[in-house]
């Protein structure tokens, strides 16, 4: 039996390379594919490799009627409806050690540059001004870090922040505190995140419980002078509500590499913001990682399709399907 993968955004070609070296498969990997194009292709797909681009909702499940398989080339899979792809027994797979240093290092970096304000010194520079004083910024150094999600991400942003000479306190509903501990990281509760971190790093997934996580409510317990980073995703902060934290000094500033609506409307309550440092969704966008991710989720589809072995499960319950 010949398998048909269907490849609808673009990935390293190496990524191919491991599809076209596969006895038995067919594929077809032309780029970035419109959702009509896509929609029209799937019929004839066993499988599909997906990245963040490609809205993998029910519309589009009912027309993938041969579908077996979706690898994700990264760790969300919220542009998947998982339940409705495990409904018609399909195993969704993701890869989630290939973005973490990457990730983990926007995220590092976002966090430098909101303590410093380099985007706006650079581009008050390069506007041909010499202006010291606007910028004064904030040392990281004893500073109190807080990681909301203390996965593979949070855990190695934790890494770097300890280098740095923070403290670093960490909120996991589901990472024991010894664990914890044993990165030298403090186990908290998020209302004791929320009152006594300087900064806030949001590294959990997109969940009914975490979505707007940030809102009117939990940022009026935040300590006055607050900074928050947002490189998992958008939805975990309503940004109405952070828009106004922000205009009121009440958050000292924000870093955001995501947003609820990718792109963002031109009206965006956080956009032209003086207090925000913006990034177009990039953590994941090194070279390194696009090509472990890409490689993986081929990997994982070959050896799902031809050997019956399944790893990165996101939802077991498809394989009893």
């Amino acid at each position: 039996m010949t398998y048909h993968i269907l490849v609808p955004d673009n990935v390293h070609p190496l990524a191919v390379k491991v599809l076209s070296n596969a006895q038995g498969l067919t594929y077809s990997a032309p780029g970035q594919m419109k959702r009509d194009e896509t929609l029209a292709a799937i019929s004839g797909a066993d499988a599909l490799i997906i990245r963040s681009s490609t809205q993998v909702d029910a519309p589009m499940l009912a027309a993938a009627s041969k579908l077996k398989v979706i690898a994700r080339a990264g760790v969300g899979v919220d542009n998947v409806d998982v339940p409705e792809a495990t409904k018609r027994g399909i195993v969704v797979m993701n890869t989630p050690d290939g973005n973490t240093v990457s990730t983990a290092e926007h995220t590092f970096a976002l966090m430098l540059a909101l303590a410093r304000h380099i985007p706006q010194a650079h581009a008050s520079l390069a506007g041909g001004k010499w202006d010291r004083k606007s910028f004064m910024g904030v040392e990281l150094r004893g500073k109190t870090l807080g990681v909301v999600g203390f996965g593979r991400i949070g855990r190695a942003v934790a890494k770097r922040a300890l280098a740095f000479e923070m403290r670093v306190l960490a909120y996991d509903p589901y990472i024991p505190a010894d664990v914890i501990s044993d990165l030298g990281a403090q186990a908290a509760d998020l209302d004791t995140v929320f009152a006594e971190c300087d900064f806030i790093t949001l590294h959990t997934l997109l969940t009914p419980e975490t979505r707007d996580m940030v809102n009117k409510t939990t940022l009026a317990r935040m300590k006055k002078g607050v900074r928050i980073i947002d490189a998992a995703r958008g939805a975990l902060i309503n940004e109405t509500d952070l828009a106004e934290a922000l205009k009121s000094g009440h958050v000292a500033g924000a870093a955001l590499d995501v947003y609820q609506n990718e792109p963002p409307e031109a009206d965006h309550p956080l956009i032209g913001l003086p207090n925000v440092v913006h990034t177009p969704h990039l953590a994941a966008s090194t070279d390194d990682a696009q090509i472990v991710v890409a490689v993986e989720a081929a990997e994982l589809v070959v050896n799902a399709l031809l050997k019956g072995e399944y790893k990165n499960v996101v939802n077991p319950d498809a394989l009893r399907k």
